[in-house]
């Protein structure tokens, strides 16, 4: 039976590891610590795959944190636009704009200090801290619990938050003198070989002759966690209101999942109701406002929320021309406009062909 795994004992097998199989990814050129942190606002809950074009795209664009705190929101969105969760990019302004106004500009380089931020929690603060600054601060993901999980065979659920704090201070406590090669390195290390959902490939392993999880057969069956609670499901019908000039109205959510980004209007349904039919949808639409001549029906689509799901049903409302001004708090947005200016949320994206002008389905 291997000791257990110390970080002593982990960390020269690790590093030698990362050294030689490290991604080249756009955020680890350097240390900047804006750079650093844009990177870890994107990355979480959102793959490294999907991250890194949006990453170069707002980069590029705001390349410098007094740029990011200068930038009106609606581009702010734009250039979120896809990535979700959208509060992570009104709070990186807002932090933005704090570091600016009170800080003299230099972002604070102590987790203790990252932490007073808005939208800066322990996980993002350690990574700061350690990859721009070299502090001697954990950064505990999924990946690095996963790891952990297996190397020392801990049934321990690990989305107890005890579980993720004591390791975080062990991890602190015997950081070895790279923190943040160090760090990295763990979650390269969940990324890549101790993969989720039971299939870690313990053959490309740097620390397998190190696992007690590996000796005991038991690798696949961690780490432990409690059942997720069941996501709120709710049905929605989606109206793509578009008229004769190919232009789309769009409205601000004013509550709920979304609020305050643009949307395509909706109306949940209730449990049990059947779905709209034709005459009921431009009756909708007569009450929020807008004449319509037809109603196409586009199919269903799902998208999920961290704990909500949406179930939708869309339809392409066609509204006569010559059509005025849309009513208060709503735009209309031409194929450029959507393009260029407004940013629809990914909830939408099965209908955003037809937002753009794609042919009705009859």
């Amino acid at each position: 039976m291997p000791q257990q795994p110390t970080i002593a004992r982990i960390a020269p097998p690790l590093l030698r590891w990362y050294a030689q199989n490290a991604r080249d990814l756009p955020w680890r050129h350097g240390h900047d610590p804006y750079r650093v942190w844009v990177s870890e606002i994107m990355l979480q809950q959102t793959r490294v795959e999907a991250a890194k074009p949006y990453y170069l795209r707002f980069l590029q664009r705001l390349p410098t944190l007094a740029d990011l705190a200068a930038a009106p929101e609606e581009e702010l969105l734009k250039l979120w636009e896809g990535l979700g969760y959208y509060s992570r990019a009104r709070n990186l302004q807002k932090a933005a704009r704090l570091v600016t106004e009170r800080l003299g500009g230099r972002m604070p380089d102590t987790a203790e200090g990252l932490r007073r931020l808005p939208g800066i929690g322990d996980y993002t603060a350690g990574a700061v801290a350690s990859i721009a600054f070299g502090r001697r601060e954990a950064c505990v993901d999924g990946n690095v619990l996963r790891v952990f999980a297996r190397l020392r065979a801990d049934q321990s659920d690990v989305s107890a938050p005890a579980v993720r704090r004591d390791l975080a201070a062990e991890i602190a406590r015997d950081m070895p003198p790279c923190p943040g090669d160090f760090n990295q390195a763990l979650m390269e290390l969940g990324a890549l070989v101790c993969l989720p959902g039971g299939e870690p490939l313990c053959g490309a392993c740097p620390l397998a002759a190190l696992c007690r999880g590996r000796e005991l057969g038991v690798q696949r069956a961690l780490p432990v966690k409690a059942p997720k609670p069941a996501r709120l499901v709710t049905r929605r019908c989606i109206l793509v209101l578009r008229d004769s000039a190919g232009r789309v109205a769009l409205r601000r959510r004013a509550q709920g999942p979304l609020k305050g980004m643009w949307e395509l209007p909706g109306a949940d349904l209730a449990d049990g109701a059947p779905d709209l039919d034709a005459a009921q949808v431009l009756a909708r639409a007569a009450a929020l406002g807008f004449g319509a001549a037809e109603a196409l029906p586009l199919g269903p689509a799902r998208h999920v929320f961290t704990h909500r799901e949406w179930q939708m049903q869309g339809w392409l409302v066609l509204c006569p021309a010559p059509f005025g001004p849309p009513p208060e708090g709503w735009v209309w947005a031409g194929p450029r406009q959507l393009e260029e200016t407004y940013a629809l949320p990914a909830a939408f994206r099965a209908y955003r062909p037809w937002a753009e002008g794609q042919e009705a389905p009859r």
